[in-house]
C-alpha cells in the first residue's frame, strides 16, 4: 500500500527521527543529498519539493538548471548509516515552470518510468522484472595518486595470494580459487551478511550471497526478482549499503569492473522476465529453452543493438578492460542455454513458467542503473515490434564453449566494441530505438556522450606504470 504524507510523519514521530535526507541520482547514477530537520518535514515538503541547481548534476544548462526534487514516500526507509536517526527518500526531479511542475525528462528515475509506460503502450506486456547479480570486490587498503611525478595505485586484501609470505596464520586463499570459499578463508562473511540484512530492512529480498572467483576480495549479493522501476531505486540503495557497510568493517567496496590485474572482473549479469496480465509472456513449452517468440524477439532487439547498449551498459573506461576474451565475461554476440561464454545465457535452472527469462552478461555496475535498465527494455521491444529474430541473424543459439571454436569458426562471430570509444560511436549511430516515446531525450543522450568522450580523452592522456615497463629503456 502507498505510503501517505500522515505515514511518513508517523514514522519520524515513533522512531524518533531528527533529519530527513532526500538521495537524488546525478548523470553518472551517483547518489548526492540534500537533508532538513524533521521538523521541516510537511504536507507541502511533498508538493513544493526541495530546490536543486541540476546543472551541477549533469543534466541541465546553467540558464535553465532550477529544478526542485518531489519525494516519493513509498521509498521511505530509515538510514542505519547516520548516528543522529534519520529517514532517507529518493524521488523524481521536476521542471518549475508551470504551476503544477512537469518531470525533468532527463532525470533518471523519469527515464525508466516513461520506458515503463512505452511498453504498457505497446501492448507487448505490463512490466519489467529484473535480477540483477552484483561482484563486487572489498580491499582491506586501497590508495591511489596521479601526479606528474607520481601514477600510482596499491591495495590489499589480508587474506590474497600475494600475502602467502607475510600472513603469520597462513590464512590465504589462491589465485583464482575464491568461489564459495569457507571460513576462515571468508573473512568478510559477517560484514556481507550484515548488508544483506540492511537489504532486507530497506524492503530488498535477498537470494543469497558468497565469495567469487577472484582471491583478491571479490564478492557476490544476488536479490531477488523485482520491477524494474523498483529495482532501479533497490540498485542505489544496494551500492549505498554495501560501501557503507563495508566501511564499518574497516573495508573498501568498488564495484569496478576490473580493479585487479590477472584476477577476475566484475559484472552485473541482469536477469529478465516480461508479464502480461498477470500471466509470464516469456515462456513456451516448446520454444528453444522453453522461450516464446516474444522472448526470442526481445533477445533480437538485444543483441541487434548490444554495441550502442554498450556505452550505457558498460559506460567506463575500465569496462573493456573486463571484457576480454577468453573468460567468463562475455564478448561475443549470441545466446545461448547454461553458456556463460554467450552475451545472453538462458539459465537451465529457471525451470517453471513464471520464472523462464534469460540474461545479459555484459553489464556491470558502474553503469547508471536507471539508464541501463531502460535502455535494456526499449532495445528488447524494439526486437519484439520489428521481430528480430536472433536465429535468423546468425546470433545462434551456440551452445558450445565460443572460445574453443577454430579461428576459422571465430572469424564469423560478432563481437562486442573493444573500447568506450568504439560503443560512444555505435551509440551515436544507433539510438533510435531509446528515443522512441521521448523515452530518452535526444538532448540526454548528447550530454553523455559529451561527458563520456571527455572521460575518454583525459584517461587516454595519462601515461600508464605498465607503458614504463614496456618502452622507458628503448
Amino acid at each position: 500500500m502507498a505510503k501517505t504524507v500522515q505515514d511518513i510523519l508517523s514514522i519520524i514521530r515513533e522512531n524518533g527521527i531528527r533529519m530527513v535526507d532526500f538521495k537524488m541520482v546525478d548523470i553518472n547514477g551517483q547518489y548526492r543529498h540534500v537533508t532538513i530537520p524533521a521538523e521541516n518535514f510537511s504536507e507541502d515538503t511533498m508538493k513544493s519539493g526541495i530546490g536543486f541547481d541540476a546543472s551541477n548534476y549533469g543534466y541541465a544548462v546553467v540558464e535553465k538548471s532550477d529544478m526542485v526534487f518531489i519525494p516519493d514516500p513509498d521509498t521511505a526507509v530509515i538510514d542505519p548509516f547516520c548516528d543522529i536517526p534519520t529517514l532517507s527518500m529518493t524521488g523524481n526531479a521536476m521542471i518549475i515552470d508551470t504551476p503544477e511542475n512537469r518531470p525533468l525528462a532527463q532525470y533518471p528515475r523519469n527515464i525508466v518510468l516513461a520506458a515503463e509506460k512505452y511498453m504498457q503502450d505497446t501492448g507487448i506486456a505490463d512490466e519489467m522484472y529484473i535480477l540483477p547479480e552484483f561482484e563486487f570486490y572489498l580491499f582491506d587498503e586501497i590508495g591511489w595518486d596521479v601526479q606528474s611525478n607520481n601514477i600510482s595505485v596499491t591495495m590489499d586484501t589480508k587474506h590474497s595470494y600475494w600475502n602467502s609470505g607475510i600472513e603469520g596464520k597462513g590464512v590465504v586463499v589462491p589465485k583464482q580459487k575464491n568461489y564459495h570459499i569457507a571460513k576462515p578463508f571468508d573473512d568478510a562473511y559477517e560484514a556481507r551478511s550484515e548488508m544483506c540484512m540492511h537489504m532486507k530492512d530497506a524492503g530488498i529480498e535477498i537470494n543469497y550471497h558468497h565469495p567469487e572467483v577472484a582471491a583478491s576480495g571479490q564478492f557476490e549479493i544476488e536479490p531477488q526478482l523485482g520491477k524494474m522501476s523498483k529495482m532501479a531505486d533497490n540498485t542505489m540503495m544496494i551500492k549505498y549499503i554495501i560501501h557503507n557497510t563495508a566501511l564499518k568493517y574497516g573495508k573498501s567496496a568498488t564495484f569496478m569492473p576490473k580493479p585487479v590485474y590477472g584476477e577476475a572482473g566484475s559484472g552485473m549479469h541482469v536477469h529478465m522476465l516480461l508479464m502480461k496480465d498477470g500471466q509470464p509472456v516469456f515462456s513456451d513449452d516448446n520454444g528453444y529453452a522453453h522461450l516464446s517468440k516474444t522472448a526470442h524477439w526481445f533477445m533480437g532487439g538485444l543483441l541487434k543493438h548490444i554495441a550502442s547498449l554498450c556505452a550505457i551498459t558498460n559506460p567506463s573506461t575500465n569496462s573493456f578492460k573486463r571484457l576480454v576474451p577468453g573468460f567468463e565475461a562475455p564478448v561475443t554476440v549470441g545466446y545461448a542455454t547454461s553458456n556463460r561464454s554467450a552475451v545472453i545465457r538462458i539459465p537451465a535452472y529457471a525451470k517453471t513458467p513464471e520464472k523462464r527469462r534469460f540474461e545479459l552478461r555484459n553489464p556491470d555496475a558502474t553503469c547508471n542503473p536507471y539508464f541501463c535498465y531502460a535502455a535494456i527494455l526499449m532495445a528488447g521491444l524494439d526486437g519484439v515490434e520489428n521481430q528480430i529474430d536472433p536465429h535468423e541473424n546468425g546470433w545462434g543459439p551456440y551452445d558450445v564453449n565460443l572460445y574453443h571454436l577454430s579461428d576459422e569458426e571465430k572469424a564469423k562471430l560478432h563481437h562486442l566494441p573493444a573500447s568506450l570509444d568504439e560503443a560512444l560511436d555505435a551509440l551515436e549511430k544507433d539510438h533510435d530505438y531509446l528515443t522512441k516515446g521521448g523515452v530518452f531525450p535526444e538532448a540526454l543522450l548528447k550530454s553523455f556522450i559529451a561527458a563520456k568522450r571527455a572521460e575518454c580523452l583525459a584517461l587516454s592522456q595519462i601515461p600508464h606504470p605498465a607503458e614504463f615497463d614496456k618502452y622507458y629503456n628503448l
